[in-house]
């Protein structure tokens, strides 16, 4: 009886691991390293983001399946500018764990500093959604406003337009001034 208890006690924190693993074990040189990204980006060297990143892909590798790590290491690659790799484990962040607040915020702001605004709308929004807080509501109310003036000012990428409706604006602007001169 006890044996059977102590297997079910078991099964159920493997089960729940991956959910309940939010602190994964990272050497102690990457937890200052950490602290620091978080206090100041722009505080790490070179060298050190580059072993930051080093570390957060050991944690990765060791502990695939854990939401939190990739966003940490997602994190640590924009702070690197690597950016196609940041998209990824993103991406895979969210994939593990859609009901997590800190991923869909990160991959806001990712797409909303790459200025792909819809995309950035979206995860914003969700992240939104899942704020347990006042502190996690405001900073995705803050991220939600910066998107709506970026889409109202018109910076979103891939918001292209022909050379020819612009000057054809133009044009159009220049006609009624002469117009009303005239």
């Amino acid at each position: 009886m006890e044996a059977e208890r102590q297997q079910d006690i078991e099964e159920t924190t493997a089960v729940e691991a991956p959910r309940e693993a939010s602190l994964v074990p990272v050497t102690e040189s990457a937890r200052t390293l950490l602290t620091r990204m978080f206090a100041d980006p722009y505080t790490l060297e070179p060298d050190e983001r580059v072993a930051l990143v080093e570390h957060l892909r050991d944690a990765v590798q060791a502990h695939p399946q854990v939401a939190q790590v990739r966003v940490l290491y997602g994190m640590a690659l924009c702070v690197n500018l690597d950016v196609q790799e940041a998209i990824e484990q993103l991406g895979e962040g969210v994939r593990l764990d859609p009901e997590s607040f800190v991923a869909q915020l990160k991959m806001g702001e990712l797409w909303m500093r790459l200025r792909v605004c819809r995309k950035a709308e979206e995860h914003t929004h969700k992240a939104a959604l899942l704020a347990r807080n006042p502190i996690q509501a405001d900073l995705a109310r803050k991220q939600a406003a910066a998107i709506r003036t970026m889409l109202r000012e018109g910076v979103e990428r891939g918001g292209y337009k022909s050379p020819f409706q612009i000057f054809g604006r133009l044009f159009r602007r220049r006609q009624t001034a002469l117009a009303v001169d005239g």
